[in-house]
């Protein structure tokens, strides 16, 4: 028997918001729900999920007090509600009704009271509850990051809160092993896929609307990848030559390796390594299905395997383990999840990894540092520090007309139509005298 959509969202919201990520909860619970209800599922718990500061500053207000860590579930359930009633074509009456009844599902008839008393309530009082909410709930985002993209993003910072709570664009990379954008959109157009080039990679498309990956054309034989416009600038800064040796030090999914790989036929090698073994096969499925090669390891970049040897690589890149920032609307979970204290932690743990890949770089090498971050904490002030302690370091500032200058990095910031919120910044080791 399928499982009620709305009680799966409601497990799935109240186990992301007790610490668990989306892409741990998701998934398995995607399995089980009827095919026809998949759709309103990712739905209900990405958009919940994208509200949530909103939503759990409205229920702060709808509840008397606060319920118990063990109701988790009817917490997620009315979270999901209010979003039904706030962001969503689903008529009132039927939200509400819907709502109610999972309580059933989820084994909890004590809730049905409690759930259609709230929500109506929201219903009825719906405008003086929006004006009590502090500003930054009011955007749907929690008050130390609303705070931080004001104060590091002044000009920019109504842009990136709005693209962060916005469905993001499904974007292409076009394999340019296989074929070249102008032609992949006209097999677009001849499928009855409305679609664009992007601005700054030659090989992103980006699509008017989400699709079944399925549906695109060649995509099971390697034609196309989905990949976002920010991440693609990657292969291209990087700029593998002939013959060259690369090592991608935190490769999962793969996106980045396989791009390197697309645009560099004659690349001596590629490695591939990942923290995380389980991840490394996502790695592998993707070189598979685009049939292209590369050494696939597991092993931690700020205490490299010894398989990898001082200065081997030619070229290195680290798109670094950071707080996401730059993807929230697409890991919406990152809202409920992240804390102010993670930027330090998190610093401290590029600055380990900067230093653990740098000496398997070869003398007039380049390390190319990325994260899918928009703060500093995570970008020029990790890269700024690791060149003041690191003699032979120097930076390297290639002339750019796509993002904005940060610090000693380039800052691509989120767009609501193009691409997420990365930060680059491209290391050269000084040569031997």
């Amino acid at each position: 028997m399928a499982l009620d959509t709305r009680a799966a969202a409601a497990r799935i919201v109240g186990d992301v918001l007790s610490g668990k990520s989306l892409n741990q909860t998701l998934p398995p619970t995607l399995e089980k729900v009827a095919p026809r209800d998949k759709g309103l599922l990712q739905q209900l718990c990405y958009g919940t999920l994208r509200q949530a500061p909103r939503l759990e500053a409205l229920l702060n207000q709808l509840l008397d007090k606060p319920l118990r860590e063990k109701d988790r579930d009817i917490h997620g359930l009315l979270l999901c509600g209010l979003y039904q009633l706030e962001d969503t074509r689903i008529p009132d009456h039927a939200a509400v009704s819907a709502t109610v009844a999972a309580t059933k599902a989820l084994k909890k008839p004590w809730a049905k009271g409690l759930s259609n008393a709230v929500l109506r309530r929201f219903l009825r009082e719906r405008d003086s509850l929006l004006t009590k909410l502090p500003e930054a709930a009011r955007h749907a985002h929690p008050q130390w990051l609303f705070d931080i993209i004001n104060e590091q993003w002044p000009e920019q910072a109504n842009a990136i809160i709005d693209a962060n709570n916005a469905q993001p664009p499904m974007t292409l990379r076009i394999n340019a092993r296989r074929g070249n954008r102008a032609d992949y959109l006209l097999r677009l157009n001849a499928a009855g896929i409305a679609a664009k080039e992007g601005d700054l990679s030659p090989q992103a498309i980006y699509l008017e609307s989400a699709r079944d990956v399925l549906e695109l054309p060649g995509f099971e034989t390697g034609d196309a990848s989905v990949q976002d416009e920010a991440a693609q600038m990657a292969a291209l800064l990087l700029a593998a030559q002939p013959g060259e040796r690369v090592l991608d030090a935190c490769a999962a999914p793969g996106g980045k390796s396989c791009h390197i790989l697309e645009l560099q036929p004659a690349l001596g090698e590629l490695t591939a390594m990942d923290l995380d073994p389980q991840r490394l096969e996502r790695v592998q499925q993707n070189l598979e299905r685009l049939g292209l090669q590369a050494s696939v390891i597991a092993g931690d970049g700020a205490n490299p395997p010894p398989v990898l040897a001082a200065q081997s690589f030619d070229k290195v890149l680290v798109d670094a383990p950071c707080s996401a920032s730059g993807v929230i609307r697409r890991h919406p979970d990152v809202k409920s999840l992240r804390r102010q204290n993670d930027i330090a932690s998190l610093g401290a743990q590029q600055t380990a990894i900067l230093q653990g890949l740098w000496p398997l770089l070869k003398p007039g090498g380049r390390l190319l540092y990325a994260t899918c971050s928009i703060l500093d904490g995570e970008n020029n002030s990790v890269v700024n520090s690791f060149l003041k302690a690191t003699d032979d370091a120097i930076l390297v500032q290639p002339e750019l007309t796509w993002g904005v200058t940060a610090g000693v990095g380039r800052q691509l910031l989120p767009n609501i139509s193009g691409p997420d919120g990365l930060f680059y910044a491209l290391i050269e080791k000084r040569r031997l005298l």
